[in-house]
């Protein structure tokens, strides 16, 4: 089971906490959302998607995001209800607050409708946020 947060994430998640209101600043909100729980799971908080100046992407957990916890989860995209692996952004850096996921340049976020909290180890969705 990989821990939950590491000091390589530590130092990415301030980092980019840092950053979250210069990219949103610098960007286009492109969506949002609110995430609900599933399979038993307690997930909570809003999520921005921001298109940045030179056509790049952030996924941002809002300050208020909550998941109760579970092994080995991280943040990805869907659509119609089916999680979509090739959309991996990597592992969730803290099961709670604000944090940011530089969408690589092979996702298109306009592909996407939904924002996944995903359980890698079991295949199952932790929480989902359909994007408006």
């Amino acid at each position: 089971m990989k821990p939950f947060f590491s000091i390589a994430a530590a130092a990415t998640f301030l980092a980019m906490s840092a950053l979250t209101p210069n990219l949103a600043a610098a960007g286009e909100t492109a969506a949002t959302g609110t995430f609900t729980g599933a399979n038993d799971h307690i997930t909570t908080g809003g999520v921005t998607v921001v298109k940045t100046e030179g056509g790049g992407a952030v996924v941002i957990l809002d300050a208020d995001f909550s998941l109760d916890g579970a092994p080995d989860p991280s943040v990805g995209f869907g659509k119609d209800g089916e999680y979509v692996k090739a959309s991996d952004l990597g592992d969730l850096v803290n099961i709670g607050g604000l944090q940011a996921y530089v969408v690589p340049a092979s996702v298109n976020v306009d592909d996407f409708n939904e924002v996944y909290i995903w359980c890698d180890q079991f295949n199952v969705s932790l929480g989902v946020a359909s994007l408006n």
